[in-house]
């Protein structure tokens, strides 16, 4: 099975252009050394989202949040669209 993959990977890579093959290229090699990166080779964040909101929010003066409404989630047409409001 391991043979006929391999198999199957170098005829897909041969068939592709010059380029596209320097992206298979950057994109094993990124997957072979354990790397989390795109094929871009942006580096991947894989930390939960809250910490990453927390490492944004700590950078903002504190009065960031006092013009956003509390209730954005209930009236989220309103906010968005002009519906009328929702009570919260």
């Amino acid at each position: 099975m391991a043979a006929n993959l391999e198999d199957q990977l170098i005829d897909k890579v041969r068939a592709l252009p010059p380029n596209k093959q320097q992206e298979a290229l950057r994109l094993l090699d990124t997957l072979a050394s354990g790397a989390t990166a795109d094929p871009n080779g942006t580096s991947l964040d894989r930390r939960p989202i809250w910490e990453i909101v927390e490492e944004v929010n700590a950078g903002l003066p504190a009065d960031t949040w006092d013009s956003v409404p509390t209730d954005g989630s209930i009236n989220l047409d309103h906010y968005l669209y002009g519906a009328p409001k929702q009570q919260p």
